[in-house]
C-alpha cells in the first residue's frame, strides 16, 4: 500500500491512462478526484472506481474551468500529495492542412491545461509532494501529421525541467511520462477514418521492438512509479515507456 493517506488528483481520469491510473492509486491506499470535461463520463467512472473516488467536470481548455478547480478540490481535500496532469489530446492533420484551431486545441489541452492545473492546484501540494506530467515519445522521434501535437507536448517537457527546479526547495518532485503507441480511447478521436487509423497502428506496431502497443495499465505502474516514496530522489526526470521504439532507426 504505496499511497496510504496520500490523496491524488488526475485530471482525465474518466478514462485510458488516467482511468488505469486511477484505478492503481487506489488499490493502493489512495483517495483518488478524477477530472474530466464530460459529466457522463466523469459519473460512470467515479462509479465504477468505487469507494474513495471522487469525480469533477472540469474542462482543461476553460480558464473559468481551471479557476472553479482549487475552490471544487478544497470542498473534497485540504491537500493534494499526487498531481497527475494527464487531460490530453492527440490531434493530427499534414502540416498544410492544420488549421488555427486544430493548432489552439492541442496547445490549449495539452500545454496550457496543464500548466495552469498546476499552478491552481500548487497552494494544496505539501512538501514531499509529487507532480507527474504526461508528454509523450512522440516528441523525441518525430511523427508524420503531429506537428502541432508534439509542439504541444514538447511544451511539457520543458515545463517539466523549468518546474522542477523552481519547486525543488518546497520539497515538491516533478517528473514526466513520455508514453510511445498505447491502447486508450485517444487514439480514436485523432481525427482519421477506421481506415487509416489501422493503416497507420499496423505501420507504428511494426517499428516497435516489442511488437505490441502498450496498455494503460503499464503506464499507470510507471505512475505509480514517479508519485509514490520508490523515486523519492528523482525529479525533473522524464520516464519513456514505449517497448523499445525510441531506440529504433
Amino acid at each position: 500500500m504505496k499511497l496510504t493517506g496520500k490523496t491524488a488528483v488526475i485530471t482525465g481520469g474518466n478514462s485510458g491512462i488516467g482511468y488505469a491510473t486511477a484505478k492503481l492509486f487506489l488499490s493502493e491506499g489512495a483517495k483518488v478526484i478524477i477530472t474530466g470535461r464530460n459529466e457522463k463520463a466523469v459519473k460512470e467512472a467515479v462509479c465504477s472506481l468505487g469507494s474513495n473516488a471522487h469525480g469533477i467536470v472540469s474542462d482543461a481548455r476553460k480558464t473559468t474551468d481551471l479557476n472553479n478547480l482549487h475552490q471544487q478540490i478544497s470542498a473534497l481535500t485540504p491537500k493534494v500529495d499526487i498531481l497527475f496532469a494527464n487531460a490530453g489530446v492527440f490531434l493530427v492533420a499534414p502540416f498544410e492542412q492544420i488549421t488555427e484551431e486544430l493548432f489552439d486545441s492541442n496547445v490549449d489541452i495539452n500545454f496550457k491545461g496543464a500548466f495552469f492545473t498546476v499552478q491552481k492546484l500548487l497552494p494544496f501540494i505539501p512538501q514531499g509532494g509529487s507532480i507527474v506530467l504526461n508528454s509523450t515519445l512522440v516528441v523525441h522521434v518525430g511523427l508524420e501529421g503531429s506537428t502541432a501535437y508534439s509542439a504541444s507536448k514538447g511544451a511539457v517537457l520543458s515545463l517539466n525541467k523549468t518546474l522542477a527546479i523552481e519547486l525543488a526547495g518546497r520539497n515538491i518532485r516533478v517528473n514526466s511520462i513520455s508514453p510511445g503507441a498505447i491502447n486508450t480511447p485517444i487514439m480514436g478521436k485523432a481525427g482519421m477514418d477506421e481506415a487509416t487509423l489501422q493503416q497507420f497502428a499496423a505501420s507504428v506496431m511494426a517499428k516497435i521492438p516489442l511488437k505490441r502497443f502498450g496498455e494503460a495499465e503499464e503506464i499507470a505502474k510507471a505512475v505509480l512509479f514517479l508519485a509514490s516514496s520508490d523515486s523519492s530522489y528523482i525529479t525533473g526526470a522524464e520516464l519513456i515507456i514505449d517497448g523499445g521504439k525510441g531506440i529504433t532507426f
